[in-house]
């Protein structure tokens, strides 16, 4: 249990580097001007993204399995359910980072810098709730 718990959190982690660091190549390309600037953000912004999308599909396995090991336990929890809606959240959000990074290299951005600053407080938000679930376990 305490492999499968390490290893969650380090893919975790990983996942969370890539959903901090991609907004912030879409602030950048929206404040730009420069067309090679900006065609080389949209580059790293694909190149990220397809870097840490298997991140997160690692941890939400490690996840699964460590909620596998002690169903009866995890999923009567309602703190593991709160968890679990940030989860789905994050994925959402990654997913719709996705689809930024899709418009972005198609020269399809509708956003400019302001949106994209607020988009990228939004996984510290849930990153500070699910560390407080896990850790307290609140209720």
């Amino acid at each position: 249990m305490l492999w499968l718990k390490a290893f969650h959190i380090i893919f975790v982690v990983c996942w969370f580097a890539g959903l901090f660091y991609l907004p912030r190549i879409f602030v950048y390309y929206a404040a730009t001007e420069q067309a090679a600037v900006r065609e080389q953000l949209a580059v790293m912004a694909r190149r990220l993204y397809r870097f840490v999308t298997p991140f997160m599909f690692i941890a939400i396995a490690l996840g699964i399995a460590m909620i596998l090991q002690n169903p009866d336990y995890y999923l009567s929890a309602r703190w593991m359910w709160l968890k679990l809606g940030g989860v789905a959240f994050l994925i959402v959000y990654h997913f719709v980072c996705g689809h930024y990074v899709r418009a972005i290299n198609d020269s399809r951005n509708q956003h400019n810098h302001v949106f994209y600053r607020f988009f990228n407080e939004v996984p510290v938000l849930f990153l500070f709730a699910i560390v407080l679930l896990a850790v307290l376990k609140p209720f």
